[in-house]
């Protein structure tokens, strides 16, 4: 009922805008609607001509909606919601889109959702909180994208696109202050070298204070949730002739900060081992966004990461064309919590990781009059690994080690026919096939045991998949555009994150099996989706822009990580579920007025998971309803330029943190509101803006995520109290 209503009301307020528009609406004033240009489908399309649900976010907009990192792209997006967890880590992301996502980090783990960089996938979820300095803009692809992206894509792709060297040359420089600490300083130059080269540079500095103190630690040097990031990127493009074009380019970025806030839940299981110990961080921190460890070791995280990527696009004649993407990726990261935030190390996983990547694509793509086509072969693998060092479920020191070796290669095309100038069909087919190999290594003494380990298990699998997808779209004579769209999507299986089982405690996957049980075993079936999708998306009028999407998605043999305290051991396991999703997304934008106008979006999903063992899970992290709206007023001044000053407000409903629906909703999420405005002035010739900004205005506080372990809970806070400060930017 209070999704209807909601709907309702937006549908409402829609018309409202519709009916309030003045009558006579000059042309000049259309430019504010930007028909914005997209690849999501890899080959350049309208926005509007793409089957699917997408949102594009322009990359020189981002700062006036006060969206400072990917995970702020999360607020404005309907059924996308980011969070951050990863051990403690400040630099994580973690896209949740309707309904799939990832709550874990460690290297065995898979995403749901796909964040690739100019066309080259990011394996691992810590470290993607990239500098947007240089982008030309954020797409959000939203449903299965198993036939062109392929595996980890079974809940959508987020497409990060930099800006090309030599597109607009020129240079600009950026300027940020205000409280918490804020500075930021960031430029980025686009030059020319010759007639057939061009250099583009960014680089860029960022920090922001902290949230509270480690109060038991006052020389600890770094505040809770503390950041800072250096990081840069040089782009190289060599284009001869019209037929021919290489882009070279180097990124690389080097952060750290203090320990996210978290804490634990007072008396919420007042029988559990920890609790009952009296080992909670709010006995000793009265603030929750204080931390109570006394191990400086766990005070500060650091990550950082170096990526080189080669594009080659050859144009064989004026029908096909083909392009090559070769990368390599490193990236590392230290973390860890002190789940208890007490001063001893009872409860402390300080913890290391580190992932290699390097993929390969080559693509054929052809236009022949009423045919067109994308095709491709795809090579990807990586290698990685976490260590866990102390570990402390084996009362006294010991280390954890998991690593994981995986290969992936897809063979994939897409084809599209156009029937007539109005109506569009399209085919999509796409055949993967994965390896992993992956092991895991306890020590219980490391200085006595390195080469005679306690615990030594390895295992390896293999699985193969067809994805496919199936289009249909249709333009009417005013410009609207709708679709019709069966999608597939795929993801391998998973060996367990944390299988302590291995020890011989109880494992509630295996009631009653006390013995050491085989559980490092990776899930035998793939895991599927298929997404049943119609929508509408255009300018029905000059000043009206508007796109809507229903779907159904029913996913097959989806793992739900689940982590407990079983004895004296910490074990994950994937819960294997069978999940439908079915909503609603709109998202609109009206010019009210020469110098009015307004983008709103909203979000509905129903999610229903099959029964497991008399238990009903939900889907984590997942809100029933997103909502955003965004004003934005302009006025002229009276030397020629102009004030902008917009409101974003972003909505996400209540939802749990992790698939248990216990009855005491002890992992429930409250719902939370946030407010983002900006006030610009715009130089006459655009060439300097100078701005106040205030984000999260109204300083929510709220959980970023929940999980129970059985013996406590962790309450992860959110790390983005309000802020308010000066923006300034200089173009040349």
């Amino acid at each position: 009922m209070k999704n209807n209503r909601i709907a309702v009301s937006f549908l409402a307020a829609s018309g409202l805008l519709l009916g309030s528009a003045p009558a006579a609406f000059g042309q000049e004033e259309t430019s504010l609607i930007e028909e914005i240009t997209v690849t999501a489908t890899k080959r350049v399309q309208s926005i509007y001509e793409v089957p699917i649900a997408i949102s594009a976010f322009e990359g020189d907009k981002l700062a006036e909606q006060g969206i400072v990192d990917i995970v702020d792209v999360g607020k404005f997006v309907p059924n996308l919601n980011i969070t951050q967890f990863s051990a403690g880590h400040t630099s994580s992301a973690n896209p949740f889109i309707r309904g799939i996502g990832l709550q874990d980090h460690l290297i065995t783990t898979d995403p749901g959702v796909s964040v690739y960089v100019d066309g080259v996938y990011l394996g691992r979820q810590v470290g993607q909180n990239w500098g947007l300095t240089n982008l030309e803009r954020i797409e959000v692809l939203r449903g299965p994208q198993g036939t062109l992206y392929g595996r980890n894509s079974i809940g959508g792709a987020i497409n990060l696109i930099t800006k090309e060297p030599g597109a607009a040359p020129g240079a600009r420089i950026g300027f940020e202050a205000g409280s918490r600490e804020r500075l930021n300083a960031d430029f980025y130059g686009d030059m020319e070298l010759s007639a057939t080269t061009a250099l583009s540079i960014t680089g860029g500095y960022k920090s922001r204070g902290g949230v509270g103190d480690f109060v038991n630690l006052p020389n600890a040097g770094i505040e809770v949730g503390e950041t800072q990031e250096v990081f840069a990127r040089a782009a190289l493009k060599y284009q001869p002739g019209d037929n021919l074009k290489i882009i070279i380019a180097a990124d690389a970025n080097d952060a750290e900060g203090g320990l996210r806030p978290y804490t634990t839940l007072i008396d919420e299981l007042p029988n559990g081992a920890v609790f009952g110990a009296g080992y909670r961080n709010s006995d000793l921190a009265s603030d929750p966004y204080d931390n109570a460890t006394g191990q400086a070791n766990q005070t500060r995280v650091t990550n950082e990461a170096q990526g080189l990527s080669l594009t080659a696009d050859w144009e064989w004649n004026d029908d096909l064309a083909s392009r090559v993407i070769v990368s390599t990726r490193s990236s590392e990261y230290k973390a860890g919590l002190d789940d208890d935030g007490f001063e001893d190390d009872f409860l402390s996983f300080p913890e290391n990781g580190e992932a290699d990547q390097t993929s390969l694509e080559f693509q054929l793509n052809g236009d022949y009059g009423n045919w067109d086509f994308v095709s491709g072969i795809y090579y990807f693998e990586e290698d990685g690994s976490n260590d866990q060092d102390p570990t402390i479920f084996l009362g006294g020191p010991g280390t954890f080690t998991l690593t994981q070796e995986v290969e992936s290669m897809a063979v994939y095309g897409n084809a599209g026919y156009n029937v007539s100038d109005a109506f569009r069909l399209s085919f999509g087919v796409r055949i993967t096939d994965d390896e992993k190999s992956a092991a895991i290594e306890i020590n219980d003494d490391p200085a006595t045991s390195a080469n005679d380990p306690l615990i030594s298990e390895s295992a390896s699998d293999d699985w193969s998949e067809v994805s496919w997808e199936l289009s249909a779209t249709y333009e009417f004579n005013n410009g609207m555009n709708v679709y019709g769209t069966v999608q597939t999507g795929y993801q391998s299986g998973q060996f367990p994150a944390r299988p302590f089982c291995l020890f011989g405690f109880l494992d509630f996957t295996q009631p009653g099996n006390v013995s050491r049980p085989n559980c490092f075993v990776a899930q035998d079936d793939n895991i599927t989706a298929i997404n049943y999708e119609a929508g509408i998306k255009g300018q029905p009028l000059d000043w009206w822009q508007i796109s809507a999407a229903v779907f159904l998605t029913d996913y097959k043999d989806l793992p739900y990580q689940v982590s407990t305290t079983q004895g004296a051991g910490f074990n994950t396991v994937n819960l294997i579920v069978d999940q439908q999703s079915k909503g609603l997304e709109i998202e609109t934008t009206a010019i009210l007025s020469d110098a009015f106008l307004v983008h709103a979006s909203l979000g509905l999903i129903d999610v229903d998971v099959d029964e497991q063992g008399g238990v009903k899970p939900v889907a984590p992290l997942t809100p029933e309803t997103t909502f955003s709206i965004s004003p934005e007023a302009r006025f002229a001044t009276a030397g020629g330029g102009e004030i902008r000053a917009r409101a974003d407000f972003s909505f996400r409903d209540d939802m749990f943190g992790e698939p248990s629906s216990d009855p005491g909703r002890l992992t429930a999420i409250d719902s939370r509101s946030i407010v983002n405005v900006d006030i610009a002035y715009h130089s006459p010739d655009e060439s300097y803006v100078v701005a106040l900004y205030g984000r999260n205005v109204s300083d929510e506080r709220y959980d970023n995520a929940r999980l129970n372990t059985g013996d406590y809970i962790l309450q992860i806070l959110n790390n983005d109290p309000s802020e308010f400060g000066l923006r300034f930017i200089k173009s040349f």
